[in-house]
């Protein structure tokens, strides 16, 4: 089944119970902090910088979801921009899979040990603040949502991750770009040397609900359960970068 018949499916039919308990906030389902209604990624020629932007119906980042006590079944909300960039392109090895920058909270763990998102001089107690991350996403039909984080052996010397790797064994980065939102708005800053000056690419934008697995061998590590918004309607990657 292809990426787009997933997600459109995922949206427009009850999916199955998934195996591990799901943890959402079921006010995710409902809210307008989490209906796009715009995305744009432009690119700034003096600044040489792309700021990714999704504007949502209501208050974008007001949604955060509530910790659980533990790593295991924790939930990971998540404005995501996918696009068409490749997986090196972002700093890992070549494989395959959808690159996809990701806005996240996560209150239960910090991923990002070598960035203070909340300015408070400690360095492991920053997932509740919005935060990216680089993201390969593959198809995974073993969940609701269709979707996972692609998995990696850390102990495979064929495989490339960046330096910001936060050591978890799937293709996920924590890149430290500069995360704000205000009003409507979500806004990540990415300097375009960071994205290996690829400046012209195809991107979508989705908000999800996703899980971490760590005690279920037969379900993906960090799962995607729940899509609330497509902009496109069909994860197409419509949308263009534009520049000033």
């Amino acid at each position: 089944m292809k990426l787009v018949q997933i997600v459109v499916l995922s949206l427009l039919v009850s999916c199955q119970l998934d195996a591990q308990q799901l943890n959402e906030d079921k006010s995710f389902s409902e809210t307008t902090d989490l209906q796009i209604t715009e995305a744009t990624v432009v690119y700034d020629q003096q600044l040489k910088q792309l700021v990714f932007q999704i504007e949502v119906k209501g208050t974008a980042g007001s949604s955060t979801p509530d910790a659980i006590g533990k790593v295991d079944g924790a939930p990971v909300l998540g404005y995501v921009f996918p696009t068409n960039l490749k997986s090196g392109d972002v700093g890992f090895s070549k494989v395959t899979g959808i690159v996809a920058l990701a806005l996240t909270s996560h209150p239960d763990f910090d991923d990002t040990p070598l960035w203070d998102e909340n300015g408070n001089r400690a360095y492991d107690d920053d997932g509740l603040t919005w935060h990216p991350h680089w993201v390969i996403l593959v198809e995974d039909n073993r969940i609701s949502g269709g979707l996972s984080v692609k998995k990696l052996d850390l102990n495979d010397s064929a495989v490339t991750l960046p330096p910001t790797h936060p050591g978890m064994p799937i293709y996920l980065d924590s890149p430290g770009f500069s995360v704000f939102n205000m009003g409507n708005r979500i806004t990540a800053v990415v300097p375009s040397f960071r994205i290996n000056e690829q400046i012209e690419f195809k991107f979508d934008a989705v908000t999800a609900y996703m899980q971490v697995n760590t005690s279920d061998p037969d379900l993906p590590m960090l799962g995607v359960y729940k899509v609330y918004s497509v902009l496109s309607g069909d994860l197409s990657l419509p949308y263009s970068v534009e520049r000033k």
